[in-house]
């Protein structure tokens, strides 16, 4: 109902609103009339689920599930896609799906004519908190993952919760390690209410995505600030890596949270309480929080590869307490080595 439609607008590289509680399949429709040709990309199973068809100015491009799509390959359709239909500069992309999908569409909308209007329709939890807030966009290639890519935001993101119901359990939890953590890491309301026995999706997102948009507004393009948001990101990267992918990157981030949380014990003086919470509310949504003890060595070679390391030292984000991030610098290899311990199965 309108009533519940919330927006909140992001300063990036453009200026644009974050709508919260609409019908995603009327937005389709409305988008299609502000524009004389708009190109839809989606996953094939999504298509299908939801019955999309092409229209009168409406042309549906297929996907593959996942991030198989996010490859130059796939892009290269696009692009072939957009001359055979005649896309010019006032024409718009819709990306319909989870973030792999937003991550393409941008990138194909910041490609084609240099740039033409995008707009992001979430799926996934992990989409609407996480990958259509703060303009990143990209494909994978043979040069590694996320390394081919540019900030270009969509006119409008447009959340519709309703579509969370067509979810996965696994899929949902995973989504909802990037809420509890920008819980932990601007907004402790956020930890109140992921423990009621009725979630209220629409109120979560908004939240969840106040807390990124205010972190991107006030820094685009990657610098200090924005780190904040890679709470539990140091460690969780190389889990996601060391588990070649059969983690979502929420479970390894749930991981990497509490790891970051026990750090956060040792050098910023977290409480004790604080720590077992981020244990208690990642496994009320069965998220894991352990990884095996023998994969340290693994991990701790692919920490220092990370992109974020800065002259060989790992940093990492942790907090004093909860909604106070800090930075902690110069972590030893054997403080990391006996906080694994903890985390370790």
């Amino acid at each position: 109902s309108e009533q519940n439609m919330r927006s909140l607008s992001v300063k990036s590289d453009r200026n644009y609103q974050v709508i919260v509680g609409v019908n995603g399949l009327e937005s389709i429709k409305e988008l299609c009339k502000d524009h004389s040709k708009v190109l839809l990309i989606a996953p094939s199973s999504l298509i299908k689920l939801f019955k999309l068809k092409d229209g009168k100015n409406l042309t549906i491009f297929p996907t593959p599930d996942g991030e198989n799509q996010k490859t130059v390959a796939t892009l290269d359709r696009i692009w072939k896609k957009c001359a055979a239909i005649g896309l010019g500069r006032q024409d718009a992309i819709i990306g319909f799906g989870g973030g792999a999908t937003t991550d393409l569409a941008g990138f194909a909308s910041a490609t084609w004519l240099r740039g033409i209007t995008w707009y992001a329709i979430p799926t996934s939890l992990a989409g609407m908190v996480d990958a259509s807030v703060g303009g990143k966009t990209g494909v994978n290639s043979s040069a590694g993952k996320n390394l081919i890519g540019s900030f270009y935001s969509p006119a409008k993101v447009l959340i519709d919760p309703t579509f969370l119901e067509k979810l996965s359990k696994r899929d949902l939890s995973a989504g909802m390690a990037e809420v509890i953590k920008c819980g932990f890491i601007a907004d402790y309301k956020i930890l109140n209410l992921v423990q009621e026995d009725d979630l209220d999706y629409s109120q979560l997102i908004y939240r969840a995505t106040k807390v990124k948009s205010r972190v991107v507004s006030k820094d685009f393009k990657e610098s200090k600030l924005r780190e904040i948001l890679n709470y539990g990101h140091t460690l969780g990267h190389a889990i996601e890596k060391d588990s070649k992918y059969k983690l979502r990157h929420g479970e390894a981030v749930s991981i990497g949270m509490v790891f970051a949380a026990e750090l956060s014990r040792e050098l910023a003086g977290l409480s004790e309480d604080a720590v077992h919470l981020h244990r208690e509310l990642l496994q009320n949504f069965n998220l894991p929080i352990k990884y095996p003890r023998d994969r340290w060595k693994n991990l701790s070679t692919l920490l220092l590869m990370d992109k974020k390391v800065k002259q060989s030292k790992v940093r990492f984000i942790g907090i004093s307490k909860i909604g106070k991030p800090v930075w902690l610098e110069d972590v030893s290899s054997n403080l990391l080595t006996k906080v694994y311990e903890r985390i370790a199965k």
